[in-house]
């Protein structure tokens, strides 16, 4: 089975090495500094999950979101920010964004976000 793909989009280069050492041995991991590269170099691709930064140079990560839905992406997002009142909760919904989480992260609930994302929605619930 082919692994997943995961987009990491941060301008914060120990937060994509982090993201990327934690997440490799699972996931096909990508890494970009910014909402242009993202749309220059994954325009096409078949991406499962992109994790994206709100305050991003250029484009912020709702401009990116918008530009990745009007382009037909319609994999899940999680929107990480360090300025969560800079965002509105029902932009969130409306852009169809899976999970958001606040900075500092924790790590331990992001994992598991992104493996309920990717691995176990949809499935039927075990029962003993």
């Amino acid at each position: 089975m082919l692994a997943k793909k995961i987009v990491i989009v941060d301008d914060d280069e120990n937060i994509r090495k982090t993201f990327s050492l934690i997440l490799n041995k699972q996931y096909r991991v990508y890494l970009a500094k910014d909402g242009q590269e993202v749309l220059d170099r994954f325009k096409k691709a078949a991406i499962d999950l992109i994790i994206a930064d709100y305050k991003l140079p250029g484009m912020n990560g709702v401009d990116l979101v918008i530009e990745l839905r009007k382009n037909g992406y319609k994999g899940d997002i999680i929107m990480i920010s360090a300025h969560p009142d800079m965002i509105e909760p029902d932009l969130l919904s409306r852009l169809a964004i899976s999970h958001f989480f606040a900075k500092p992260l924790d790590l331990t609930a992001l994992s598991r976000s992104i493996d309920y994302l990717l691995n176990l929605r949809g499935q039927p619930e075990k029962r003993a």
